[in-house]
């Protein structure tokens, strides 16, 4: 999908409020509502907005600290990759998992309450993933930097 310069502001705006309306939407990118309208649900369609959501707060949910976990694997063939991938879909607390190049096959953040809810997740889960070999934790101090806006020239 090739974007414009309206695209790339209409893409701005609703990364910081996506609950804005159409008509204010429309105004800001100088644009008339029926058009803006158009081009939101074309990004829509193509998938290049993949969808709305709340921003939620991770302290007042009561999950303050963020472990950054290395996980690597016994082996890396694709039936191992494949079993520990779908296996840490299911843990709630583990927000994001990445495949790593490099000394470790995963990178995992995990949200927790404190020290020992982590421990929890560590002996209930992250041990028992498939194919685990070794798992190393770093939990984060403080929050320097975190956004979920890509940069849109």
């Amino acid at each position: 999908m090739l974007l414009d310069k309206s695209d790339h502001a209409i893409l701005s705006i609703l990364q910081t409020d996506g609950r804005i309306s159409n008509v204010d939407l429309a105004e800001r990118v100088s644009l008339s509502e029926s058009a803006c309208l158009r081009r939101v649900r074309a990004l829509e369609q193509s998938g290049l907005i993949k969808g709305y959501a709340a921003q939620v707060d991770q302290q007042m949910l009561g999950l303050p600290v963020n472990v950054f976990v290395n996980i690597t694997l016994e082996h890396q063939d694709l039936a191992d990759l494949s079993a520990f991938e779908e296996t840490v879909q299911n843990i709630p607390e583990v927000m994001e998992c990445y495949l790593m190049t490099g000394e470790h096959d995963y990178l995992l953040r995990v949200v927790v309450a404190d020290v020992n809810d982590f421990e929890r997740i560590h002996q209930n889960f992250l041990t028992r993933l498939p194919g685990v070999d070794r798992v190393n934790s770093s939990f984060a101090l403080r929050t320097v930097r975190k956004t979920n806006q890509l940069p849109i020239s």
